[in-house]
């Protein structure tokens, strides 16, 4: 839909021009749905994310759009931006490394149900797809402080131009719907509500149901409290549960993946397109 909006024009894009509106439109979508908590919503946001970053590019075609990044005035503010593009650009390479890691992890461990080895086999199977979970999350754990740190950036006030108000806004909503896909992965928004559940159990059923849902929704997240739920019951009745959460994990993990793949593209022509605007 981006690609036909490629015509040159002499004039930066106002309000009413298609690019601009369809700009407006995307973030206002996201922004909107910044709550996004599952697979599903937080793959819709990645391409949403993907449609932003395409309309962004079309709008830096524009000689006058140009113009604008290239004053010496906004230099720094440019150069700012070009700095959290790498970040961001980085957290990607985590997120997808975490992701790639777990799918990993979770292939291995239904290779191993599906040959159906001892139980006490199975057991020591299920703590290293754990152990590995915990290593991971200690990168996301890092990925998210690098968020909070560009965000901290974004919300410094100064005087911008209508080209680089553009890109701080599409920068912070890129932050948003990246740090939702780092908390779906790692899992920590619930593992954390559930901590605080287990300290009030018998006084708030409410929220155990609550949370149920919320790790119901998060196909990573189940598969990792079937694994957990299979250990402490010593019961390995319950493996063809933890098989099935593992198969759904393994589908989320692989659309995530793919959209994480292709922001990243986005995230690079953008990047490489402000570069040459600013290099001429």
């Amino acid at each position: 839909m981006a690609a036909s909006y490629h015509a040159r024009s002499n004039s930066l894009p106002s309000r009413q021009h298609p690019i601009a509106s369809q700009i407006d439109d995307d973030l206002n979508r996201l922004r909107a749905s910044q709550s996004a908590s599952t697979s599903s919503s937080i793959g819709h946001n990645l391409n949403g994310l993907q449609n932003l970053h395409d309309c962004v590019d079309v709008l830096l075609q524009f000689p006058l759009t140009q113009q604008a990044l290239a004053q010496e005035k906004q230099r720094e503010m440019v150069e700012e931006l070009l700095d959290g593009s790498l970040m961001l650009l980085d957290v990607c390479t985590t997120a997808k490394d975490a992701l790639l890691q777990t799918k990993e992890c979770t292939q291995e461990l239904q290779s191993i149900l599906r040959r159906r080895r001892g139980a006490e086999r199975l057991a020591n199977e299920f703590r290293n797809y754990l152990t590995s979970r915990k290593a991971m999350k200690k990168a996301i754990w890092k990925a998210l402080a690098n968020l909070k740190h560009i965000q901290n950036k974004l919300s410094t006030p100064g005087e911008n131009g209508a080209v680089i108000s553009i890109l701080r806004d599409v920068e912070a909503v890129t932050i948003s719907v990246l740090e939702s896909v780092l908390s779906f992965i790692s899992a920590s928004e619930a593992e954390s509500k559930s901590s605080r559940w287990s300290l009030v159990s018998k006084l708030m059923h409410q929220k155990k149901v609550m949370c149920e849902e919320e790790q119901k929704a998060n196909e990573i997240l189940s598969a990792e409290a079937a694994v957990r739920s299979c250990i402490k019951s010593e019961n390995m009745k319950h493996v063809e549960n933890v098989q099935k959460e593992l198969q759904s994990s393994e589908l989320s993990i692989q659309d995530l993946e793919e959209g994480l793949e292709t922001l990243s593209r986005r995230m690079i022509k953008t990047r490489v397109t402000v570069l040459n605007i600013i290099s001429c």
